[in-house]
Formats: C-alpha cells, structure tokens, sequence
C-alpha cells in the first residue's frame, strides 16, 4: 500500500477528519454535493495543486492537510537526493501542507519545510490520479501523445535539447544573411580601431605602472639629494645623528653601575643607534644604485601621450582603453565568426543531423509501443461493453520538424467489428468516450510506479454489466496497487475490498462533512440507496445483499461479514 493516512482540518467544509486508508480497493460513496471530491482535492492539495485561499472553511483561518505513505525505493532515492531525512523516511513519508487566509501556503516533508515543486515531484511518485474528464485529453495531440510516450517510457530531454540547438543555429545563419551589409560596416569600423589601439596594445596595468615610473624620474635629482642630506645628518663625523647618539649612550654606560635606571635608557639608545645605522646604510644602496635618466623620462613621456591621444580620439579615459580594447576584438571575433557564412552553414546542417539522429530514435520507440498500446487498450474495451470494437494509435508524419519529434500521435476508435477506425472525438459518443478513457487508464496505470491509484467518478456513462466490469478492473488493480474511487455505480462499490460513504449534515455551525467506513447492514443499506434512492425498500436491500453476496461466493473480493458492523479501517472524523 501507498496511503496510509490522511487528516484534514478546516478544509472546504471538513472541519476535521483522520482516516486511516488500507491496502487493495476502496469505495468512496455518497450523495450529490456530500464531499467525495473533497477528499481528491485535499490529496491534490498536498501534492503541490495551486493552493488558494477558497479551500478554508467558512469561519476559519487556515486550513491544513497532512498525508502519510508509505515509502518506496524511488520515494527514499528522492529524498536522498533531495536532502529530507531518509533516515525518519525508513518508516513513511509525512507531507503537510497548510493555506491562510491571504492565499500563502507552507508545506513540509517530514517535518522540513518543502516547495510546491518539490511535493508534485515527489507526489509523481506516490500517486496516480485520473479524473472524470479525463476523456478530454483524449482529444488534445499533446495529451495523446504523452500518453504514449510515457507508455513506452520515452525521455525527450536530448531531443528538445538538439531541437533548441538547431533552431538557434538556424537562427544565427539566418540574421546573418540579412545583415551582412550593416555588419560589413560594422566589421570594418572596428577593425579600424583595433589597428590602431594594437599600435599601443595597453596592458591592463599598465598606465599606473607608467604613472608611478614618471613619478619617480622625473623627481630623481630631489629623490638622490634628499638622500644624500640625509646621510650627511646622520654619519657627519663631528655632528652626525650616529655620532651623537654613539655619546650618548657612553656616557650613560659608563654610569650604568650607578644608577640602575640608566641601563633601560642604555638600551633604547642602542636600539635607536642601530635603526639609524640601517636607514643610512640603505640611503646608501639606494644612491648606488639611482641615477638620472633623461632618455628613459623622454621614452616614457612618448608612450604616455601615446595613451593620452588614443584616449583623446576614442573619448575614453587612459584607464579604459584596455577594456574598450579587449571588447573589440572579441566583438571582431564575432563578426568574423558571423561573415563566414559557410561556416555557419555546416554548423547548421550539424544541429539538424543531430536533431534528426534524436528525433529518429523516439520515432523508432513510438513506431514500437503503438500496436502494443493499441492491442492493450482493444483488450480492456471487450469488457467495457464495446465488443468488436478496436483501437490503434496512428503515427502521421510532420510536415515540418517540432520539438517533439517527426510525428504526431492520433488515437482511432472502431466503436464495432467491421468499421474503420476513426479519431476518437468524431466517432465515440460521450458515454464510449468515457470507457475509452477508462481502458487507457486501467492499461497505463499498471506501468507507472506510484502504488496508489485514485479514480475519480472515471465510471460516469456506464451502468449495467458494464458497470460491474469497470469495478472487477479496479478489483483487480487493487491486488498489487491501493486504489481509491470515487464512484456513484452501486456495481463497483459493491466489488470493493473496502466501503467508505461520505455524508454531509448541517448544524448550528454550518455544513460539515464527513467520511465513514462501513460493513455488514450498514454497507447494504449504502448499496441499496445507490440502487434506490432515498427510499430505501427490503427490495433494493435485497438486491444489494444479493450484489454483495455474489462477490462474497465467488471470491471476487476477500470475505466480509456482512452481519458485523465492525470495520477494518479505522476512522475518526467529528464535526
């Protein structure tokens, strides 16, 4: 089984319920306008659905839905990869989802905030829901043609990836055919301005450098003066700094054994004496190694008004030139890229045979899984009250490449043996549509991984023996799957494994709904007003006795003892 749990407060107008769901097929039955799309919608809900403000009850200030699963190894790998708690996930995976009154929703898996994204990532995983309308689709090509893809499990990520590559190189050759004149010119201007800034080719450091180089020669004759007045103040032999503080220190020294606090002096002054010997020693170096350099100053004065004038005719600053610089040559770069139009063309005629090579590997996949789709489908409809008839998927071929491959995927129906098949939505009447729809169902749900399947009122439009096949079908998914239906054929409810009725009473609060699980006379008397309507006679008793009774016999569901009213699922619900 798949869903466990489920517990709604404040919702549309469930003011609160906790029901506990079980394994194999459970029917969800009630009169018109009670609330059994309610509990669908919740499941939606806190699957990542469009949440809006609308779904909290009248009076309330939030609504909250919770739903627990179990978990599978694709569920456990998700939430690995996911960064949830795969450690508290080894028992189930809780998804809680709560909307306010503003319309803002917060949802949580496992007790850490998640997105909406993620929980309809995660809910393709868990669940499975197919709707009334679901004969719809049957008539939109995108709908149909998903549906065959995901029956034969097709992934379009490499082909829509190779079609977006093509049309951008069909794209690219296409504005450069019709721009090659405005280009042209385009490409010669900066062609232009490269040759002439190569004449400098500026570094993108280099004018600070030249600044700090103009600096120092051009104030070399002051720099090697300061210097050497320096050293004369500090190694004159008479009146030097070093000479002076070498008395100093002496004539302390010698007092030293005196008086104690003359040592401390003692060694600042030698300490001083010594960083004084240091600064004159490199005042010395830097004189040895200083001199004028007048034609270093001309060069440099050169190259400098060099980067002025080409800053002057760009009007640019000096500091922006080698961005300005590298900006036009990768622009020339492009235009040339752009101006060999052979190029662009073997770049095109690359993406469409990769395109092409894509496109023929999905067609090869469909061409395969159609007649096993059409043969399963034509299957399921010999029991739905369409003996004879066939169906087959069609493959018609583009008249232009698309995103989806070379073709489109069309759905025939033979509604009898000896008609040509046809496209479903001018050939089916509604009530056709809906068993169609309900055979496709029954045959693409057994593919998928999620292991619990929802059906909600899919059995509109059949009744009689009809009725009862569709509930044996959904009998028969529930031996390896949970399944959920909400269904108003007393034929199906009567084959479920389990019998859930939703009622909706009226108080000094307002409506309220709730959900019971019902067994024995309870489940007859459900069965019966099915049958019969409000007015329930021993007749229609009977006959839903009798409805239940056979299934019992036959084994077509496990044994229930129609005389306990004891369930098998728990449920607390209160208004």
């Amino acid at each position: 089984m798949s869903l466990r749990h489920i517990v709604l407060r404040d919702f549309v107008i469930v003011r609160a319920l906790d029901l506990d769901l079980s394994t194999g097929f459970t029917a969800l039955t009630g009169e018109t306008g009670a609330g059994k799309s309610i509990l669908i919608d919740a499941v939606q809900l806190v699957l990542g659905s469009r949440a809006e403000s609308g779904v909290i009850r009248e009076g309330a200030n939030r609504a909250e839905i919770s739903a627990e699963f179990d978990v599978t190894p694709d569920v456990l790998s998700w939430l690995q990869e996911e960064g949830f708690d795969d450690i508290a996930a080894q028992d189930g995976v809780l998804l809680k989802r709560t909307i306010d009154l503003q319309g803002k929703s917060r949802a949580w898996i496992n007790g850490s905030p998640a997105t909406a994204t993620q929980l309809r990532a995660l809910g393709d995983l868990l669940l499975d829901i197919h709707g009334q309308h679901a004969w719809q689709s049957l008539t939109r090509p995108e709908a149909v043609r998903s549906l065959l893809d995901a029956y034969a499990n097709i992934d379009l990520k490499n082909l829509q990836s190779a079609w977006t590559a093509w049309r951008l190189a069909t794209q690219t050759l296409h504005d450069a055919q019709h721009d090659q004149a405005n280009l042209q010119d385009e490409r010669e201007r900066l062609m232009w301005q490269v040759a002439e800034v190569d004449k400098l080719n500026p570094a993108s450091d280099e004018w600070d450098e030249l600044n700090q180089q103009h600096t120092r020669l051009s104030h070399a004759q002051a720099l090697m003066d300061a210097a050497q007045t320096a050293i004369h103040a500090l190694e004159d032999d008479d009146s030097g700094a070093l000479t002076q503080l070498s008395k100093a220190q002496t004539a302390l020294q010698d007092q030293a054994h005196v008086a104690t606090e003359f040592t401390n002096w003692v060694d600042v002054l030698a300490s001083s004496l010594a960083q004084a010997s240091d600064v004159a020693h490199s005042l010395q170096t830097y004189l040895s190694h200083t001199e004028l350099d007048p034609e270093g100053l001309q060069s440099l004065d050169e190259r400098m008004g060099l980067w002025m004038s080409l800053a002057r005719r760009f009007k640019r600053t000096p500091q922006e030139l080698p961005i300005v610089y590298a900006e036009w040559k990768q622009r020339l770069q492009q235009l040339e890229a752009s101006s060999d139009l052979d190029a662009l063309e073997r770049a095109q005629a690359h993406a469409f045979a990769h395109y092409t090579s894509e496109a023929q590997k999905v067609s090869k996949a469909r061409a395969k899984a159609a007649p096993q789709l059409a043969i399963s489908i034509t299957q399921a409809m010999q029991g739905l009250g369409m003996q004879g008839g066939r169906f087959e998927v069609a493959l018609e071929t583009n008249d232009q490449p698309s995103a989806h491959g070379l073709e489109n995927v069309v759905f025939l129906v033979a509604g009898h043996a000896g008609s040509t098949p046809r496209p479903v939505g001018k050939v089916a009447s509604g009530g056709e549509l809906s068993r169609i729809a309900l055979a496709i169902a029954v045959t693409t749900s057994q593919l998928g991984s999620a292991q619990t399947l929802i059906f909600d009122e899919v059995d509109s439009g059949v009744g009689g023996a009809v009725a009862e096949t569709v509930g044996r079908l959904m009998l028969q998914l529930g031996l390896d799957r949970q399944v959920l239906a909400v269904t108003h054929l007393p034929q199906v409810a009567a084959c479920a494994n389990h019998h859930g009725v939703v009622s909706k009473h009226m108080d000094a609060n307002g409506a309220s709904s709730q959900v019971f699980m019902v067994e024995g006379e309870d489940r007859v008397n459900e069965i019966a007003r099915m049958l019969g309507g409000e007015k329930i006679s021993e007749t229609t008793r009977a006959h839903a006795r009798e409805m239940l009774q056979i299934h019992i016999e036959t084994k077509s569901i496990p044994k229930v003892a129609l005389e306990s009213p004891t369930a098998s699922v728990k449920v607390k619900a209160k208004a």
